[in-house]
């Protein structure tokens, strides 16, 4: 067989690296269902939980969802060098603890982050071959009616979410890929980001996933 720059290659001794995949995008767009429903369809990946200081919405699990912890606890986690990003989004804080990203790495499944926009763009910075997608909804009008359905926002708030969602989708250029998780749609968008993950497992050139 014929010898490539980097040495001898032989296409069947070729394991799959690790790969780290980051679901971003503005409040509203679906990223919660979009993994939920992963989990549904049995789509074999190891999610890494988000910390965070906000208060718990109905139908949220401790440990699944989020780890809810209180300010002193994550104040904590901060001091501890426990965690591998974090940011204070709307007031309350958000991490991801590192000991479970490099967990779930050893793993040998895909990894996927539910992130907020800021989070994604320090994941880049930490871990350059990540793979970055960008979850968006249809229209500013369709994310405007997902985020009053919660029922969980003021009026004021609620525009505190939308401005800060024009400001977050300048930064689409930033990621790998885009996708559009339309209403009823939610599907499509899972099927989606599995065509992402499949085209990434079949890369000549792996991803080098490192922490």
């Amino acid at each position: 067989m014929a010898s490539t720059e980097g040495g001898d290659f032989n296409p069947y001794r070729r394991a799959p690296q690790p790969l780290l995949v980051v679901i971003s995008g503005p409040s509203g767009v679906g990223k919660d269902a979009t993994i939920n429903r992963m989990r549904e369809l049995g789509y074999p990946f190891h999610f890494v939980v988000t910390a965070t200081t906000r208060p718990r919405r109905p139908g949220e699990v401790h440990g699944q969802d989020y780890f809810f912890v209180s300010t002193d606890e994550f104040t904590a986690m901060i001091e501890q060098g426990e965690l591998l990003e974090y940011a204070v989004v709307y007031g309350e804080y958000k991490g991801i603890p590192r000991a479970h990203v490099r967990e779930a790495l050893s793993s040998g499944q895909v990894v996927i982050m539910r992130l907020d926009v800021q989070g994604a763009a320090t994941v880049r910075e930490l871990v350059p071959d990540a793979v970055l997608i960008f979850l968006m909804a249809a229209s500013e009008e369709e994310l405007a009616r997902r985020l009053r359905a919660r029922r969980t926002e003021s009026p004021a708030r609620l525009e505190k979410r939308l401005a800060t969602a024009r400001q977050e989708m300048a930064q689409m250029a930033n990621f790998d890929y885009v996708v559009v998780n339309r209403d009823h749609h939610l599907d499509d968008t899972v099927h989606q980001i599995e065509a992402i993950i499949m085209a990434e497992r079949c890369r000549v050139k792996q991803r080098h996933i490192e922490l």
